[in-house]
């Protein structure tokens, strides 16, 4: 006799497929991008709607790029309210 599957496994892979293809959290409809290579080599673009700022992706010369939003709109990047540090962004899947 065939034991039944769990479902858990798969909301768990569906979850994960859903964040993975999310996308930018933020609306980037006719962004400007603005980049430039800093003094250590990273590359840093800046993505503005409207004059304001809405999103930067940093991609340093060895590792994974990051990403820094503006998620509620108010022209400053999100901070983390404990330690007053910029939230930091890591695209996990791609596909």
């Amino acid at each position: 006799m065939r034991k039944p599957l769990s479902a858990a496994p798969l909301i768990a892979a569906c979850l994960l497929a859903g964040c993975a293809t999310a996308g930018a959290p933020v609306d980037l409809k006719g962004a400007e991008v603005a980049q430039r290579t800093l003094e250590n080599g990273d590359t840093y673009e800046e993505y503005r709607v409207g004059g304001q700022l809405r999103m930067v992706k940093i991609t340093p010369l060895r590792g994974p790029a990051y990403y820094l939003y503006d998620r509620d709109g108010d022209g400053a990047l999100d901070r983390d309210d404990r330690d007053d540090l910029p939230q930091v962004y890591w695209k996990l899947f791609q596909w």
